[in-house]
């Protein structure tokens, strides 16, 4: 795993950590759902930033018989299960708690509390994202972030800036459902806040299963790695053509590159070997992130005579 993603990662347990501890302390002085929905987000935060660094570890397994391309995939399948953690840990539980504090509304205790511990989570989760935003510029281009979201084939810095992004926005509906408690001394509105958060969540774990359950039945190269891969196969003097390519991702550095090539007419089988060698030179060059290549030549055959 990239030191970006390593850097993200880490950024986002330490604050999640911490604010898990906070928000759970702000939930039992005051009472409030929405506290207590956000310290159960943060929880399955904490442990999705771990299940991804779990994901990394046993990815860099070494290849076996049994797996012949690697271990590589394990960073999918554990941001899959990170995904699934989110929906159920952090979307349903406070779905469930949110509709259970709209029935039957509870007074918030010591609400400023609250208050004061929502701003220090905000600061923090700021910081999170602001670091996972740093360390995916290098991957995400000019294109947007949704584009990166879509489009990157590294599971772990799309997974955090989702849910930071998320955590951003769910502590502004806490926010939102304790302060209006405190205004119209209603709790109605801190069941709404909790109910809110559920539905968020709910909506970025179901992007995210989405996105990891492609990468984990296996993606292709970008258009833009695609491309590359064409334009550098073909020398014009010994290769003038891709006739088919087939591309995967193993893993989030590995791409898997399959090709036929046409050769040009009379060539010996050392000038067909050197153009394959110097085929795979010039992809690997252009495009770093190929690991494995098979490549087919296609060769020349004279039509017999009449």
């Amino acid at each position: 795993m990239s030191g970006g993603s390593k850097t993200a990662i880490f950024a986002a347990l330490g604050a999640n950590a911490g604010i898990t501890v906070a928000k759970f302390a702000g939930a039992l002085i005051t009472g409030s759902s929405s506290m207590m929905a956000e310290a159960i987000h943060s929880v399955a935060d904490t442990g999705n930033q771990a299940l991804l660094l779990v994901g990394q570890k046993r990815s860099e397994h070494e290849p076996d018989a049994k797996h012949p391309f690697g271990y590589g995939r394990n960073r999918y399948f554990y941001a899959f299960v990170v995904a699934l953690v989110l929906f159920t840990l952090g979307s349903l539980t406070a779905i469930h708690d949110g509709i259970n504090k709209i029935r039957d509304p509870e007074h918030l205790e010591k609400p400023l509390v609250a208050i004061v511990i929502l701003v220090v989570a905000l600061g923090l989760e700021s910081f999170s994202l602001r670091t996972g935003m740093r360390e995916s510029r290098t991957l995400k281009g000019r294109g947007s972030w949704w584009q990166f979201i879509r489009d990157s084939r590294n599971p772990e810095l799309p997974v955090v800036l989702l849910e930071d992004s998320g955590a951003l926005i769910g502590l502004t509906f806490a926010f939102a459902g304790v302060g209006l408690t405190m205004l119209t001394g209603n709790p109605v509105w801190d069941g709404i806040g909790t109910l809110a958060i559920g539905v968020l969540l709910g909506g970025i774990a179901v992007i995210l299963i989405v996105e990891m359950k492609s990468l984990l039945i296996g993606e292709g190269a970008t258009p833009a790695e695609d491309s590359a891969i064409r334009a550098h196969l073909v020398d014009g003097h010994r290769i003038d053509q891709v006739m088919r390519l087939r591309t995967e991702y193993l893993a989030p550095d590995q791409l898997m590159v399959a090709a036929k090539i046409r050769m040009t007419p009379f060539l010996d089988v050392t000038e067909v070997a050197d153009a394959i060698n110097d085929a795979e030179a010039r992809v690997r060059m252009a495009v770093p992130n190929v690991d494995v290549m098979y490549l087919e030549p296609e060769i020349y055959r004279p039509k017999p005579l009449v």
